[in-house]
């Protein structure tokens, strides 16, 4: 479902959003790779959980992305009815140094799976001692 037109309050809540330089980095993310997982998105932008879970809810009680569970993970995604609007902003974007890194950090991580897995557990590991 696409949304066809939108009030004055959740174009404002979009606007909202869109205010904050991290909530627009997670959305970047989201939008660039379709869905993400909290911790993926903690190790591409080295943010803390309590900062990434912060924007997210703030994210979703805006309107603009929805989550889905698999086992222990959660999926956060852009919702449908909102990704026109969120992909027009994000091509006047499309060349900003920040956002271009964050995806390459991504890519990164996505294609060394194992790498980051490994990254975790160590870095848990040290937290324990």
């Amino acid at each position: 479902m696409r949304l066809k037109n939108f009030s004055l309050t959740f174009g404002g809540q979009i606007f909202k959003a869109f205010s904050d330089e991290s909530r627009v980095r997670i959305l970047h993310l989201l939008y660039k790779n379709e869905q993400m997982c909290i911790s993926d998105v903690e190790l591409v932008l080295d943010f803390t959980q309590t900062k990434t879970s912060r924007h997210l809810i703030y994210l979703k009680n805006a309107g603009l992305v929805n989550y889905r569970r698999h086992d222990q993970w959660v999926y956060y995604f852009i919702k449908d009815e909102v990704f026109d609007i969120v992909s027009q902003i994000f091509k006047y974007l499309e060349r900003d140094s920040i956002l271009q890194a964050d995806q390459d950090t991504y890519q990164i991580l996505y294609s060394n799976r194992e790498l980051a897995v490994n990254k975790l557990h160590i870095r848990k590991y040290i937290a324990q001692k």
